[in-house]
């Protein structure tokens, strides 16, 4: 835990140091541009501004090439203003290419803010439209359970019925007959000659 705010603390420091010079090679930059009192201020803060907004585009990990642009842009504009103060270039005579640069740069920061900021990407651009039309397509009706489908009873193949057992069944019946006066149905047929029901059916078609 030591090591890591050790860590932590060395690139706090680190980074403002860079900060602070920086800050200060942007403001003596503007300063000696014409830029005098509180402009002169605000220049190296639109810098470092700049610098922050294409950083994050650039940790998303979306639109890169634009946050690239930028961030050298940035990263010129503040380099540019270190090495110039470092003594190539005589701030008591500043040159007109560089007033120009100077006076033009808010509005080259204000562009790149706020494309950087305000720029949406294709990818959130898309899950737009598809969270649009899903809010607009009609819900989809609820499925019907399908119907079990109706098979037809298979015909039933022929019981073959010896010729003996059915001579037989005609006596039973014959007796049947004489002895209540109606014919034999086929329950009674098959209770008295003890067969499968399909074999009574069978017989009772052959009596008819």
């Amino acid at each position: 835990m030591r090591a890591q705010l050790a860590r932590v603390d060395a690139v706090l420091v680190q980074a403002l140091i860079a900060a602070a010079l920086s800050f200060a090679h942007l403001h003596d930059i503007a300063s000696a541009a014409g830029q005098d009192g509180w402009k002169a201020w605000a220049y190296p803060i639109s810098v470092d501004l700049l610098l922050v907004a294409a950083w994050r585009r650039l940790r998303t990990g979306e639109a890169k090439a634009s946050g690239w642009c930028w961030f050298v842009i940035a990263l010129t504009a503040s380099l540019g203003a270190n090495v110039a103060t470092a003594g190539l270039l005589d701030l008591g005579d500043v040159p007109a290419w560089l007033r120009i640069l100077v006076a033009g740069w808010p509005a080259v920061a204000f562009l790149g803010g706020t494309l950087l900021a305000h720029t949406t990407t294709p990818a959130a651009t898309n899950d737009i439209e598809a969270a649009d039309v899903q809010e607009g397509a009609p819900e989809p009706l609820p499925e019907m359970p399908a119907q079990p489908a109706i098979e037809a009873p298979p015909n039933r193949p022929a019981v073959p019925v010896p010729a003996a057992l059915i001579e037989h069944a005609r006596k039973v019946a014959a007796e049947h007959h004489t002895r209540t006066g109606t014919p034999i149905d086929t329950p009674t047929l098959r209770a008295r000659l003890g067969v499968p029901a399909p074999m009574a059916e069978a017989i009772a078609a052959q009596l008819a």
